[in-house]
């Protein structure tokens, strides 16, 4: 089953196990605090659609809100979805050594945890406008639908981008009190981009997914990923220009597009639907194109 390829998204070594107690390890890989990766894909959107809604400087007190916001609820949506998915994680290479799948959490436990870290984004709501507390609080029915869906369709992915970009809609709403076209179609951009790098990531466990029944986007597209991904990358674009368009955005959010645009063509010729070994650092290369979109959108009012 192994192929002798090491899959696992845990490592043992590094700053978590040399600086923190034993007993706290196995809530902060719950929570995946040791791998950042996911809290900028969450994260640099978000910011953006503050910019790009505020046109111009963001106050420090926004960012810091919407940035811990964005860490606080990817953390939420990584214990709810190794709640639901322990069983699962148990028999795929990638994920076996997750806290809960390998046995170091119990459910209990990580129960408690996520009634920490759903406390701590409540706190947050307090300094949101009216209009976008409410349409914050309607995340957490999608954070806890998402796990269900890979059990009935193979387009989990769609969902989990809608909910995971959630907070670009939150921010919009937040700064203008509407919602605009522009933060809307930020958002379809958003969506699509996660299409393309959550399908690329499915891929790792696509073997797996198969032999026990999970669905996904890579169980689904099968040979045809690298054109698929290549269309969700393209929608991504196409959304994301329309939204600097819409909200009045300048020459330098265009220009990162560029760049942008070639990642992304590099993810789609670098990538084999059958070597999963390819697909995590193809994966975490997404974190650049956020930054990037983030670069464009604030260099646009300066």
């Amino acid at each position: 089953m192994d192929g002798g390829v090491d899959l696992s998204d845990i490592k043992d070594q590094g700053w978590l196990a040399r600086n923190l107690p034993r007993g706290f390890q196995p809530y902060i890989k719950l929570m995946r605090i040791d791998r950042p990766v996911g809290i900028w894909l969450a994260m640099f959107p978000v910011l953006a659609s503050l910019v790009l809604s505020q046109k111009g400087i963001v106050s420090a007190g926004d960012l810091l809100l919407f940035s811990l916001g964005a860490t606080i609820m990817r953390g939420a949506g990584c214990t709810v979805n190794d709640c639901f998915d322990r069983k699962f994680d148990a028999e795929v290479r990638r994920t076996r050594s997750r806290p809960l799948a390998c046995g170091s959490l119990s459910l209990s436990q990580a129960a408690a945890l996520l009634f920490l870290q759903l406390m701590t984004a409540a706190s947050l709501l307090i300094w949101l406008t009216p209009e976008s507390r409410i349409l914050a609080i309607g995340c957490l029915p999608m954070m806890m639908i998402y796990p269900l869906l890979k059990r009935v369709t193979h387009w989990p992915q769609a969902f989990l981008g809608a909910t995971f970009n959630w907070g670009v809609l939150v921010a919009g709403m937040h700064i203008s009190g509407s919602l605009s076209l522009g933060i809307c179609a930020l958002w379809l951009g958003s969506i699509f981009w996660q299409l393309g790098y959550d399908t690329i990531y499915a891929y790792c466990d696509r073997e797996d997914d198969l032999r026990i029944g999970v669905r996904s986007t890579a169980t689904r597209l099968d040979k045809h990923g690298r054109v698929w991904v290549g269309c969700f990358y393209l929608a991504a674009l196409f959304f994301w220009i329309s939204a600097g368009a819409l909200q009045e955005a300048g020459a330098p959010y265009y220009i990162m597009m560029l760049p942008i645009a070639l990642m992304f063509a590099f993810q789609v010729n670098r990538f084999e639907y059958d070597s999963p070994e390819c697909c995590i650092p193809l994966f975490k290369s997404n974190s650049y194109a956020g930054l990037l979109l983030l670069v464009g959108a604030s260099a646009s009012f300066v």
